[in-house]
């Protein structure tokens, strides 16, 4: 099942295909879950920087610092570039650090699995009850599914960097939450796919 519109989805895809070819940078978000999971495709896209490669991306782009949220945003039509940059923003993990937990997928610099469940972890917990939070609930259990998984390397991160509190909001998130019909789960499957997460967390 789609959660945003397929013309939306290719249009960000193909839009992130010529990035890629232009600018070296860390993808984060919905499209680095995408590329694990194969589950929902994303409309925004989300990125590390360095600041040189920002400096490149302003020649070509409209860039506006957010001050607030501390990163830095473009857009392109219908897609919303979010960027975030080393020592000034915090996307659940302070940005300097992802570059510590990265792996090559399907051509992209990704972080790993566990790190990006708990970037995940902090926009669920910003943007609760928007669409864009369902979207953001439905990422983070498609990667909690995952096989592979490794919940004891979760479990060191979220030590390492004091983010229990996103996993306690994750916990009371999950067990308000009855079924997930964008990953296709239904409430029986739901409530099974429960028991085996909520005692890992």
């Amino acid at each position: 099942m789609n959660f945003y519109h397929n013309l939306i989805t290719q249009k960000s895809w193909k839009f992130l295909l010529n990035l890629k070819k232009r600018y070296r940078f860390i993808l984060i978000g919905g499209w680095a879950v995408f590329l694990y999971t194969k589950a929902l495709k994303s409309k925004d896209i989300d990125l590390v920087l360095e600041y040189e490669e920002l400096e490149k991306m302003r020649e070509e782009f409209e860039i506006f610092k957010n001050d607030r949220l501390k990163r830095y945003e473009a857009r392109s039509e219908e897609v919303e570039i979010d960027i975030y940059l080393p020592f000034y923003s915090n996307p659940g993990i302070p940005a300097e650090e992802l570059r510590k937990f990265t792996v090559t997928l399907s051509g992209f610099l990704v972080v790993e699995k566990e790190v990006l469940a708990i970037l995940k972890q902090k926009v669920l917990m910003e943007r609760r009850e928007s669409v864009k939070g369902r979207k953001d609930l439905a990422d983070l259990v498609s990667i909690f599914r995952l096989p592979d998984f490794d919940w004891d390397e979760y479990g060191r991160l979220v030590k390492q960097y004091k983010v229990e509190d996103y996993v306690d909001f994750t916990r009371k998130t999950l067990k308000t939450t009855f079924k997930i019909e964008e990953l296709g789960l239904n409430a029986h499957q739901f409530a099974r796919l429960k028991r085996k997460i909520l005692p890992l967390l």
